[in-house]
């Protein structure tokens, strides 16, 4: 069955890609899949569907023109994927939720809702509050729990946002749109794809075996959004090196879901030894993808101009939780917090007025597709155009875009949505793993990753 179009129209308008394309994208799958008071079907159908679309244009655009390949989106192969994280099996072992600190809880006026995933942040979070000092051993939920109902949501979220933790109060969506940060989201486009420097024609081979083949992609992402670009990238068969700081571990349940179709590495950039290795890859890159807070990375020399300075030539995707303008840019977020911010978790409530959340990390997934989509068209632009391109996305617009922006979900389907139909094994370097398939088909590459994941941090680092 093809559908309509719906959003993928409004992100390939967004990508810059030429509207008639779309007509070499078929849209069909069971039903049954992501339910929610929000469009989150939408979403998700329609950002993996410009990613494969970007895909298609770049091969094609590889042979010298012609037709598209022909893209299949399958509505149960994109509800898998963007629960991967959830369906993911090590010998059998599911990879840990959320931790016990990272929910949502009642506050003085309100609730509040915290990230404590990450050893740091959990420390960042009772430190803020005082708990540690004040009982004298480890923070118990029903510990934060009773500390919080004691304070104001708003009073909670700047104080843990001033010690570098995550916390954020629960806003309606009309809330949100009266925040100033809510404001300078609206005001923003869902995606930009822009020039900012000049450089060379990019040369690609013709006769490659997958669309992105040739590419090398520096990984500077970490969590679901921009390892789920990067993986992606990885599939079309880009050569994909994550880099991470030694201080900063990734765990490596996420790791063992977004590190399909890359390598690990870790490498210090404030050592000279490790800063030589970092400029020589570099110097080779044709994609850098940054996932961290905009300013994080400047004292590195890594910002968007200076990176423009030193390899003209270069695609830059650049990924945030905020988004790069209004007061709350430069902080640190999550999609679950970003969820919570903008009414997504109101809306989505139970019927006692708890909180409530979407059927999977949309924001996160989501996201990750368009980035994957832009740099594939950035790189196919670069062929005829040449230039050093920018593209920048965050969770929130990506959020704007669902509250606001989407048609509501539609109803057709093609039979009972079952997830082990979209589900895969193989053997891999921690184990036996169970893993969900890319949803991203397009004719003529690859179906599956060439690379499962191994142990976080230990791979060489080199391109191959």
């Amino acid at each position: 069955m093809n559908r309509p179009i719906g959003g993928a129209g409004c992100a390939w308008d967004a990508l810059g890609g030429e509207p008639g394309l779309l007509r070499a994208v078929t849209f069909g799958g069971p039903g049954g899949t992501l339910p929610s008071r929000l469009p989150v079907r939408q979403l998700a159908r329609a950002t993996v569907a410009v990613a494969a679309l970007a895909a298609a244009e770049l091969a094609a655009a590889r042979r010298g023109g012609g037709p598209l390949p022909a893209v299949r989106v399958d509505d149960g192969a994109v509800a898998t994927a963007f629960l991967s994280e959830r369906h993911l099996r090590v010998d059998g072992r599911a990879a840990a939720a959320f931790a016990p600190l990272s929910r949502f809880w009642r506050t003085r006026d309100g609730w509040i809702r915290t990230h404590a995933n990450y050893p740091h942040h959990r420390a960042r979070l009772t430190e803020a509050l005082g708990l540690p000092r004040t009982t004298g051993q480890d923070v118990t939920a029903d510990g934060l729990a009773a500390e919080l109902a004691l304070r104001d949501a708003e009073e909670i979220e700047e104080t843990v946002n001033a010690a570098g933790g995550l916390a954020v109060a629960v806003r309606s969506a009309a809330a949100w749109a009266a925040h100033p940060q809510g404001a300078a989201v609206a005001r923003r486009p869902l995606l930009t794809l822009e020039r900012i420097g000049d450089g060379p024609a990019r040369v690609l081979p013709p006769d490659a075996a997958a669309p992105a083949e040739g590419l090398r992609v520096l990984d500077l992402t970490r969590v679901i959004a921009g390892p789920v670009a990067t993986r992606t990238l990885g599939l079309l068969g880009a050569d994909v090196l994550r880099l991470d700081p030694p201080g900063l571990p990734e765990s490596q349940d996420a790791h063992n879901d977004t590190g399909f179709g890359k390598r690990s590495a870790v490498l210090d950039l404030a050592r000279r030894a490790d800063r030589a290795v970092f400029e020589d890859l570099l110097a080779r890159a044709d994609v850098v993808v940054t996932g961290y807070r905009p300013g994080a990375l400047d004292r590195h020399g890594l910002s968007p101009e200076a990176l423009a300075e030193r390899r003209p030539g270069l695609v830059i995707g650049r990924l945030s939780a905020w988004g790069t303008d209004g007061p709350w840019a430069g902080r640190r977020g999550f999609d679950s917090l970003v969820q919570a911010a903008c009414g997504i978790a109101v809306t989505e409530a139970a019927p006692d007025g708890t909180p409530g959340a979407l059927p999977a990390q949309a924001l996160d997934h989501g996201t990750g597709y368009l980035l994957a989509a832009a740099v594939l068209r950035a790189v196919t632009e670069q062929r005829t155009t040449g230039g050093t391109r920018l593209a920048q996305l965050s969770l929130a617009r990506t959020a704007h875009w669902l509250t606001s922006g989407l048609p509501p979900g539609m109803d057709e389907a093609d039979g009972t949505y079952e997830a082990g139909a979209w589900l895969a094994e193989a053997a891999g370097p921690l184990g036996r793993i169970t893993y969900a398939r890319p949803p991203v088909h397009v004719e003529g590459a690859p179906r599956d990753w060439a690379r499962i994941p191994g142990r976080w941090g230990t791979d060489a680092p080199e391109w191959t």
